[in-house]
């Protein structure tokens, strides 16, 4: 009798939509299901979430995936999780939620810039990052400051992906690519350090951090009253997990070093795999997955989140778009780019450059169309990871080909843009949904299934399309990005006038 297949479950929990995917053994996806959660905005900067709504949607996933798949539920194998990195996911002392602040929040812009001034340099030397507004100790810091009601209850510090796990399992757990990448461990050990909480302010909160294990490390076991809540066997083995960006960049084939992804999403990441870390105060940051292996990252929020706001707010009124996305292609598609093409700066959600940055259209005529505004905005988005990869690239960590995953790698014409405006080959993997698909390949490697990042890798992905750059269009790209470049610089003054007419 042939043994019964056997199946990975990957999960996604992004800002706001919670993924479930089931994948065979060689990647290939089985079942998807998928759930948009709400975020609100209580205040003016604060980006929060009900994080019992959020494991309503993760449980509700889960079941609505594994039913799909019509597989025994004995048969999924590993369970792996990915979620955003930084924001700030308290529990209280029972385990019961306090707050989830999601990574978009900017209520401590104040407080990072007080600590980047009081300890900046000395951080940067115990972690690879500085403080910035939703990095997850300076939020705790803001929380300790302006809620000290909360700090008092708070029992655990978790990051988003750690809190499903905690539901799935009761373990308060989290892992080193997370806590890396949020600037709580000290580099290249990736372990906790009381000198660098001291640094924050938050000597008081040892007791508050998490059980601290490798991302293939197994954290628990799917407990019985889960299984019957998701229709997953009880027992089943559930590991750390993974920073959400460094599991798309598993899933999309990146693992060896040297080996470059850029992700099109939310934010705008770029990010190189070393054997060592780099120590250059100019990159955003650095962090950790296994004993000698690190990803040098580079990011902003200024990527496709543009393109989802400019599709909401002006594609989708009336709901006359069945294809909302493919309709802004279509209309990039009819446009001949030229010199004198309009600018977009991708600053709705401020940047890394400065929290005050805005988001804008210039150099607008009356014969420019709607596909001129959207190839402005794509060029944008592109533009500002072009700057993080130049920054990379600064610092060491140079790269002769790439690839690009998130939604941006969907499009029809974003990647030939990356490939041109950069000028080196881009790939965009088969696998749509790379961030589940990375927690799965940890979920596989720690259960046995494959001895190391590299087996799994090369067995559980595989590339769909490759783009060449085309070296006129490079030429294109490099003038009208030295314009960017100083339009940026002209209008930073007047975005902080902005900033401080709106608070006086």
């Amino acid at each position: 009798m042939a043994e019964r297949p056997t199946y990975l479950l990957g999960l996604d929990a992004g800002n706001t939509v919670i993924k479930a995917v089931l994948f065979d053994l060689q990647g290939r996806q089985v079942a998807m299901h998928a759930l948009d959660g709400k975020s609100s905005t209580p205040s003016p900067g604060h980006v929060e979430r009900d994080l019992n709504e959020l494991w309503d949607n993760a449980r509700t996933a889960i079941r609505a995936c594994v039913t799909e798949a019509g597989v025994d539920p004995a048969q999924i194998v590993a369970i792996g999780c990915a979620g955003h990195g930084n924001g700030l996911y308290l529990l209280d002392k029972a385990g019961d939620p306090l707050i989830g602040i999601q990574s978009l929040d900017t209520r401590a812009a104040d407080l990072a810039l007080e600590l980047r001034g009081a300890h900046g340099e000395e951080l940067h030397a115990l972690c690879r990052q500085e403080p910035w507004p939703s990095q997850t100790p300076v939020l705790l810091g803001w929380i300790k400051k302006h809620r000290p009601d909360l700090y008092q209850r708070t029992g655990t510090v978790l990051l988003c992906k750690d809190f499903i796990t905690f539901r799935l399992t009761g373990e308060r757990v989290s892992e080193i690519s997370d806590m890396s990448g949020c600037g709580l461990t000290r580099i290249p050990e990736c372990i906790y350090d009381d000198r660098l909480l001291g640094l924050y302010g938050l000597s008081d909160a040892r007791e508050m951090l998490p059980r601290l294990i490798q991302p293939a490390d197994i954290a628990g076991r799917v407990t019985a009253r889960v299984a019957a809540e998701t229709g997953l066997a009880e027992g089943t083995p559930v590991i750390g997990g993974y920073f959400d960006v460094i599991s798309s960049a598993l899933g999309s084939g990146v693992v060896r070093d040297g080996e470059a992804s850029l992700i099109a999403g939310t934010w705008s990441i770029n990010q190189v795999f070393s054997s060592q870390p780099v120590d250059d105060r100019r990159v955003f940051m650095v962090s950790g997955f296994a004993p000698g292996r690190f990803v040098n990252i580079e990011s902003s929020a200024t990527s496709a989140a543009n393109l989802e706001w400019y599709v909401r707010e002006l594609v989708e009124r009336g709901g006359h778009h069945d294809d909302p996305f493919g309709a802004c292609n279509a209309r990039i598609a009819e446009v001949i780019p030229a010199a004198d093409d309009p600018f977009f700066h991708p600053f709705l959600y401020g940047s890394g450059q400065g929290a005050d940055f805005r988001a804008g259209f210039y150099g607008l005529a009356g014969w420019h169309t709607e596909g001129h505004l959207l190839r402005a905005l794509f060029e944008g988005v592109l533009f500002e990871h072009r700057r993080h990869v130049e920054v990379l690239a600064s610092s060491g960590s140079i790269f002769d080909r790439a690839v690009l995953s998130g939604g941006g790698s969907r499009s029809a014409v974003w990647p030939q843009m990356f490939a041109d405006c950069l000028g080196v080959p881009i790939t965009v993997a088969e696998a749509r949904e790379t961030g589940a698909l990375g927690a799965a390949i940890g979920a596989a490697i720690g259960v046995g299934l494959f001895p190391d990042y590299e087996a799994a890798v090369s067995v559980m992905t595989r590339a769909k399309r490759e783009y060449l750059p085309d070296a006129a269009r490079k030429a294109h790209y490099d003038r009208r990005f030295r314009i960017y470049r100083k339009l940026t610089e002209a209008l930073a003054p007047l975005w902080a006038e902005m900033q401080s007419a709106g608070s006086a």
